[in-house]
């Protein structure tokens, strides 16, 4: 069973005989009508892509509700394209992996095209070049991560503004530029380095003034927000395996020199969200009927407020914290923990549900029910508390502070909170990188570890808080820039640094809190 043999009837029996579910349209016809007509090109070849957009996209072609393919580009990593793209055909296969051990496959082929986006010159350059000068094109869509919304010299942001640069020099085309990375106001960090670009382009007189005019045009070029929530990890070698036992010969694990994992398959969790401001000024793929939102500004802001503040990201945080401190190292596990699941429980459904910011497109009991019940107890899903914790400094502010100021805004009461104090004093706690045991362990990376770690560094496993200790603690406890409040102002920093007292009376102090 290869993917680069579906043109074989018997190969496609094969493949539907061992459950695997096969795109339901004529690719050729596909590939010709996206050559003739291009609406959509994708920077990112990564694992989320496949997993989602592109799967996305192939549920709508599959009802022959439209008939234009993605054309696919990389700017970071070419092995990607050339190891797990090209050799075949540019399909995938995406391993769905759910919560209750069911496991679904389909041979994804709405990709039509793919490339990396190299320099100046190269064929794949002249025919990005060509794609963007069509008046058909109507999105550029991204997952590069967050890091790639930078001004690196021939990097991807620079191509896309050079791409940009044909396409008014071509006829000033309406065009909507999304980012569907999982950072906040996504369109505002693309939309500000390629006007950054083009800003000095016009001061060296490489670009008429009119090409940043026609960039800061909205109803020339937009940039949409956008929030995208699905767990894609690296291809898992249990996956693999099982791809192996059913004879599907494309399952190797492909680790690139730049240190990306990738595969022909991609596995991915079940559940997942995009919603996207709708702002496309030369109209878009129907997307809406494969099951992405499409809202204003306001509402996409409000989607992502409800998944960091309260629905999900608090969760993981503090499963992160205390799952460093109980010595677990899969999020999974932590879930089939009573005294874990009932913290995250109070911190979700008690404590964060009576402020959380509703979207109304998206229901957040549904949200946090689904987060809940499916997505972090998912043994498929091999995600480590050590991972999550990495930044915690710089995640603290969003995932608790909001919630904290929500609750002084309106009005509510803070002495009834346990879990988000415990989860504080827990952070305290992490910090003096002993766990409950008593034996040490490495706090994940962190920009301000060091400094933070300085207030709890005469503490001492079983012995009492001194005054020079408490009065170290409320100076942390004050610190706006990791908790978004002064916690001493608010009230809070005596019931935390209770917490944090009976967490260091000795091995065993932390569990005995939890319970």
């Amino acid at each position: 069973m290869k993917l680069n043999q579906l043109q074989n009837t018997n190969v496609r029996e094969e493949f539907k005989s061992k459950g695997y579910a096969l795109y339901e349209y004529d690719r050729e016809k596909l590939k010709q009508a996206t050559a003739s007509a291009p609406t959509w090109v994708h920077f990112g070849a990564g694992n989320i892509f496949r997993a989602f957009p592109a799967a996305v996209l192939q549920k709508i072609l599959n009802k022959g509700e439209y008939d234009k393919g993605i054309i696919v580009g990389e700017g970071f990593d070419y092995e990607i394209i050339n190891k797990a793209y090209t050799p075949y055909d540019s399909l995938s296969l995406l391993v769905t992996l759910k919560s209750n051990g069911e496991i679904a496959k389909e041979v994804i082929g709405s990709v039509v095209d793919a490339m990396p986006v190299a320099d100046e010159g190269s064929d794949e350059w002249k025919r990005f070049c060509a794609i963007f000068r069509e008046p058909s094109l109507q999105m550029v869509s991204y997952t590069i991560t967050e890091k790639g919304y930078s001004f690196f010299a021939n990097g991807i942001m620079e191509k896309t503004t050079k791409l940009l640069l044909e396409r008014f020099n071509a006829g000033a085309y309406p065009i909507a530029m999304v980012s569907m990375d999982n950072c906040s106001h996504n369109g505002d960090k693309l939309k500000t380095v390629v006007t950054g670009y083009a800003k000095q382009w016009v001061e060296e007189g490489k670009a008429p003034a009119e090409f940043l005019q026609y960039l800061e045009d909205e109803s020339k070029v937009s940039f949409p927000w956008s929030m995208i929530d699905k767990i894609t990890p690296r291809p898992d070698a249990k996956v693999q395996q099982m791809l192996r036992e059913d004879s599907f010969e494309d399952g190797e694990l492909i680790i690139t020199s730049r240190n990306t994992y990738t595969s022909a398959f991609v596995n991915a969790e079940e559940v997942e969200y995009l919603v996207i401001e709708d702002s496309f000024p030369n109209g878009r793929p129907p997307l809406e009927l494969g099951g992405i939102y499409f809202a204003d500004r306001e509402t996409v802001d409000k989607v992502e407020k409800m998944k960091v503040c309260t629905c999900l990201n608090p969760l993981h945080t503090a499963l992160a914290i205390y799952g460093c401190l109980l010595g677990y190292t899969l999020i999974c596990d932590e879930m089939q923990d009573e005294d874990l699941k009932n913290l995250v429980k109070r911190l979700g459904y008690v404590e964060g549900l009576p402020v959380v910011v509703d979207p109304k497109i998206i229901a957040p009991q549904t949200f946090i029910d689904e987060v809940f019940y499916k997505r972090l107890p998912n043994p498929f899903m091999p995600d480590a508390p050590q991972r999550i914790a990495t930044d915690t400094s710089q995640k603290l502010p969003i995932r608790f502070g909001e919630t904290l100021k929500a609750y002084k805004e309106k009005g509510l009461s803070l002495d009834e909170l346990k879990a988000v104090p415990l989860v504080i004093a827990g952070y305290l706690r992490y910090l003096m990188g002993v766990d409950d045991n008593g034996n040490a362990f490495e706090p994940s990376s962190d920009p301000l570890l060091e400094e933070l770690q300085g207030y709890v560094k005469n503490v001492k496993l079983g012995e009492e808080l001194t005054a020079e200790d408490k009065a170290s603690v409320t100076e942390f406890l004050r610190r706006k820039d990791v908790f978004a409040v002064d916690l001493v102002e608010i009230g809070l920093a005596d019931k935390i640094i209770g917490f944090f007292e009976q967490m260091i009376k000795g091995p065993g102090a932390v569990r005995n809190i939890l319970k």
